[in-house]
């Protein structure tokens, strides 16, 4: 009999709403499930990816997370582990440290056996490398064998990674997939093959209201999938319904019936009374001793008015600049995708890089500047692309803040979960070209 957890998506690091208090939360959310499986003695812990919320994670985050390591290393429990989208880099992973340090192990295309059951790995593969895996594992000789990945797997919402194709064209029969990515646990059967989400460890949005937890999995006889929560900061949720002539006087009654001390407050505003004052209400509950107070109207609004928009819309503002700088086309493609708001945060690095595939392959001039096409090379965004340069000296500076750690600065938007997907993926701004090996084959290995 194996007995172990499977958790992930515990995005250490995650400085929600910016708060200090909330980042430290989802670092305390992991430890506790660590608490956990000391006390139950499991035979392992198994993180489907996205440990940290960010391939850069801040000193105290990293320090904390080796901490917790620690003491699963010394009751003599292993840690699996895969690398998420949120963590992955072109370099070594932060798991590769972990192993070198003995503190945990990096699943892979070999089986990792704990007692009677083997445990392979799939790190997250962007959509567009997928069709060139080759699903080859070495085989195993247990009773039961596991794939861990990330990624969003069907029959799951918002899937885009098809769990049958990799069941199919796997060499090895899989009893179960510990999947990671999607924050809503679930559990499913595929030809078969159980699959399950394990859930994230805190709320990495409002949109996350169920208690969180991971999954404690038994493989005996048979498979034995159970749901576990924790406690973590808690949330109060309080939708209000304005009848006709009802107004912000509504909504102070309604949260007043809610002990708001400590907790993160969501207000929801919706119905056909008067126009309310977010920010007034959410200044009275934090002096209620709310730690977080978001209050959204989800109301349209019909006017008469015309509203004249000015060179201050900071669309307008942005867009002029960059008309500015005489990108390429290419650039000017990039530029686009990233401030699409159609395109969900998780998607974008995806979108990027499948865009910049496309170009590279067609060749052409995409890539050359207005001011490098102009005829008479004084073009029209030559001194802008000089401009451009100077100010991308430093490429990981915040240029409002001069704070040299983006995984901060550039704070992901707080509904950031899958569903409404944390998965945006942070990226450094910097664009590469997959490489695959020579004979075009992408291996287990590569990822």
């Amino acid at each position: 009999m194996t007995r172990v957890i499977h958790t992930g998506d515990t995005h250490i690091g995650y400085r929600q709403y910016h708060s200090p208090e909330r980042r430290a939360d989802f670092l305390a959310a992991f430890e506790r499930v660590i608490d956990d499986a000391v006390e139950m003695d499991v035979d392992a812990v198994v993180h489907a990816g996205d440990l940290f919320h960010d391939r850069r994670p801040d000193l105290r985050d990293l320090l904390g997370t080796i901490r917790a390591l620690r003491r699963l290393r010394e009751a003599d429990i292993p840690f699996l582990a895969v690398v998420g989208n949120h963590e992955s880099t072109r370099g070594g992973q932060w798991l590769d440290l972990f192993a070198d340090l003995n503190l945990g192990e990096r699943l892979g295309a070999d089986p990792r056996r704990v007692d009677d059951t083997a445990f392979y790995g799939l790190d997250h593969v962007p959509k567009s490398r997928r069709a060139d895996l080759d699903y080859d594992f070495a085989p195993h000789e247990a009773d039961h064998a596991v794939l861990v990945s990330h990624g969003l797997f069907t029959p799951f919402a918002h899937a885009d990674w098809d769990t049958e194709t990799v069941l199919d064209r796997a060499n090895v029969d899989f009893d179960a997939l510990f999947l990671g990515d999607n924050h809503a646990p679930g559990v499913e059967t595929v030809d078969g093959t159980w699959v399950t989400y394990c859930g994230s460890t805190e709320r990495a949005s409002a949109a996350e209201e169920e208690p969180r937890g991971y999954n404690l999995v038994t493989f005996d006889d048979a498979v034995d999938i159970r749901r576990r929560t924790i406690e973590t900061r808690p949330f109060v949720f309080v939708s209000v319904s304005l009848a006709p002539g009802e107004d912000e006087a509504r909504v102070r009654e309604q949260t007043r019936q809610h002990e708001v001390t400590d907790a993160v407050v969501v207000v929801e505003v919706t119905g056909e009374g008067e126009p309310v004052a977010p920010a007034a209400i959410e200044e009275s509950l934090s002096e209620r001793g709310a730690l977080v107070a978001r209050v959204t109207d989800r109301r349209e609004r019909e006017t008469d008015a015309t509203v004249d928009v000015s060179f201050a819309d900071p669309d307008d503002a942005v867009a002029e600049r960059v008309r500015d700088l005489g990108l390429s086309s290419a650039a000017l493609e990039v530029d686009d995708t990233v401030r699409e708001s159609a395109i969900p945060d998780s998607n974008v690095r995806e979108t990027v890089e499948e865009r910049v595939s496309d170009l590279l392959s067609e060749g052409g001039d995409a890539f050359e500047t207005a001011a490098a096409l102009d005829d008479e090379g004084e073009g029209a965004g030559s001194d802008a692309g000089e401009e451009a340069e100077a100010a991308d000296s430093d490429p990981d500076e915040d240029p409002d803040t001069g704070d040299d750690t983006p995984a901060e600065a550039g704070e992901e938007p707080e509904d950031d979960s899958p569903g409404e997907e944390p998965d945006a993926d942070p990226t450094d701004g910097t664009v590469e070209a997959d490489t695959d090996t020579p004979d075009g084959q992408v291996t287990m290995e590569d990822f």
